[in-house]
């Protein structure tokens, strides 16, 4: 608590700090209690003027002159550029100087300090607060990321470990194998020597017998077969295998399981932001008490859906197959690509730099056409993109929903990285709505930078800063309660206006940057679906009933 306060929050006097003030001096810019009034007012040096508390007079805090303690700075000296007193003037040695009021200083300064302080609010501090948010970001999936990394070394362990062990196992396969013919061989070999063994025997044996006999006969007829047994079998030789294991080139396995580059941490210059006067301010353009169609153009669709500038008498359409069509005012086809896919663009959009991006839900891709080549530059995981946009700053927006159409949200890239995630409010509530039908979140980016979503679900424009806080919901305006309100496209201005396609309704809503209703387009519209403006603020309308394009002048 303060000091000088009490629990009831009485206000004390400046000297005394106990007594509660009654009294104000407009001269010294004090509070007083009734004793240190009298005793303030018994200064005779200075003309104090002391009224009721109550009576005060606003007066700005003079600040004292350091030269003369008993004066106040007044005036402001130009060329020495210090606040001086009357008697500092008079001195002479401000002579020929150039003197303001100090009250038209202080209110220039003041200016520049609300200035500073707009700035410092609604400019840089949301832009660290978005650097923090991405750090924050990548902090937490930091353990998923490197999980990543941890799960696929387990796997290309797994793979070696199973490898190795295969080799083992064939070794050992070949080796039981070998085995097995070896013991063959020396079997066969044995009973080859056995069965000569036995006939060796059975003629040990009947020589015994004959001598034995003395049986003229059987010794007379009798014949040797010693020659034959003098040849032995013949001896089985195997050769035992060996195994001769390798060196195990370390340097080799280690490029084998897979390379892992050092880590690489680089810190960039910060970007340095405009100051908020650098930011040229685009002429007010009051709106057309009439807004009129100034060209039509017919784009051979069945449906039509989607309309992006590339300038102010070209653009790129799409519709309810998978060609989308570069066309001029005079509906006269200048070049067409088809998806690589074969599927219906969700979304198309025209880069800074005049390259075609368009969205593909069904293969879960953003892809960009650049001269006439189409190149896949984010493939999602989990999620399908929806609409995309480009910003000012060359980045790209995409609405997206999840496989399991449970949640919805924007994400910023900066080519293939994911920069910034948009999907829930301060307090955890989710901004965009989901679900299984009607899928359609058109987006646009704002001259403030805002991020626009219509939000046909909810039946809303959701627009939240370039922070991702949530600025304001419009649903419609407040006095049309039996039409619905139901956005498709969206598209901003150079007046930071914002304009969404009312569908149903066959009109087109403008606001201001706040979310405030200005006013309607109607120009005899048929179901609008996309739109965009070019560098004149004149608004393009995609007709998804006539599959026609109407250019339209409101500014």
């Amino acid at each position: 608590m303060h000091p000088r306060r009490s629990a009831q929050e009485v206000l004390l006097c400046d000297l005394c700090e106990t007594v509660p003030l009654q009294s104000h001096c407009e001269l010294c810019n004090i509070n007083l209690c009734v004793n240190c009034a009298v005793k303030h007012l018994s200064d005779s040096s200075k003309r104090h003027k002391v009224v009721p508390f109550l009576q005060r007079k606003v007066t700005p805090n003079y600040p004292k002159c350091p030269k003369h303690s008993e004066k106040h700075c007044e005036l402001h000296c130009e060329e020495c550029n210090i606040p001086v007193c009357i008697t500092c003037v008079s001195s002479g040695k401000h002579k020929g100087h150039d003197m303001s009021d100090i009250l038209e200083k202080l209110s220039a300064k003041t200016e520049s300090l609300q200035k500073d302080l707009k700035e410092l609010e609604t400019r840089i501090y949301p832009r660290y607060e978005e650097m923090a948010s991405h750090v924050q970001t990548e902090k937490a999936e930091l353990e998923t990321k490197y999980g990543k990394l941890t799960t696929i070394a387990d796997q290309q362990g797994e793979i070696l470990h199973r490898e190795i062990t295969a080799i083992v196992n064939r070794r050992k396969s070949a080796i039981a194998e070998m085995k097995t013919k070896h013991l063959d061989a020396l079997n066969k070999n044995t009973e080859e020597i056995t069965q000569k063994m036995a006939e060796l025997k059975q003629i040990m044996s009947d020589l015994k017998s004959i001598l034995k006999s003395n049986d003229v006969s059987l010794t007379s007829t009798y014949k040797s077969r010693n020659s034959q047994f003098r040849t032995l079998p013949p001896k089985v030789r195997v050769t035992l295998p060996s195994f001769s294991p390798q060196k195990i080139n370390k340097d080799q396995l280690n490029e084998m399981f897979g390379s892992l580059p050092p880590l690489s941490i680089n810190t960039e210059h910060g970007d340095t932001m405009k100051s908020a006067e650098a930011v040229s301010s685009p002429p007010v353009k009051p709106l057309l008490d009439e807004p009129r169609v100034t060209a039509t153009i017919d784009t051979g669709y069945r449906d039509l859906y989607s309309v992006s500038c590339l300038s102010e008498d070209q653009v790129w359409t799409h519709g309810d197959n998978e060609t989308m069509k570069l066309l001029n005012l005079q509906s006269k086809l200048l070049t067409s690509i088809q998806t690589k896919s074969g599927n219906r663009p969700e979304d198309i959009a025209v880069t800074r730099d005049g390259d075609l991006v368009y969205t593909n839900y069904w293969n879960n891709t953003v892809n960009l056409i650049k001269n006439k080549q189409i190149q896949t530059v984010i493939t999602l995981q989990g999620w399908r993109p929806l609409s995309v946009c480009c910003t000012a700053g060359n980045d790209l927006l995409v609405t997206m929903i999840s496989d399991d159409y449970k949640q919805s949200k924007v994400v910023r890239y900066s080519g293939s990285t994911e920069k910034q995630s948009i999907q829930f409010d301060d307090q955890g509530r989710p901004l965009y709505s989901s679900g299984v039908y009607n899928n359609i979140k058109y987006l646009s980016e704002n001259k403030n930078l805002d991020i626009c979503v219509a939000d046909y679900t909810a039946s809303a424009v959701v627009v939240v800063n370039q922070s991702g806080k949530l600025r304001f919901r419009y649903t419609g305006h407040p006095s049309n309660t039996k039409q619905s309100f139901n956005p498709r496209g969206i598209t901003t201005d150079s007046q930071s206006h914002i304009l969404t396609a009312d569908r149903p309704n066959h009109r087109i809503h403008i606001l201001d940057q706040d979310g405030q209703f200005l006013r309607y387009i109607h120009c005899h519209l048929r179901y609008p679906w996309g739109l965009c403006v070019d560098i004149r603020d004149n608004l393009f309308v995609a007709e998804c009933g006539t599959a026609k394009v109407k250019k339209i002048q409101y500014l």
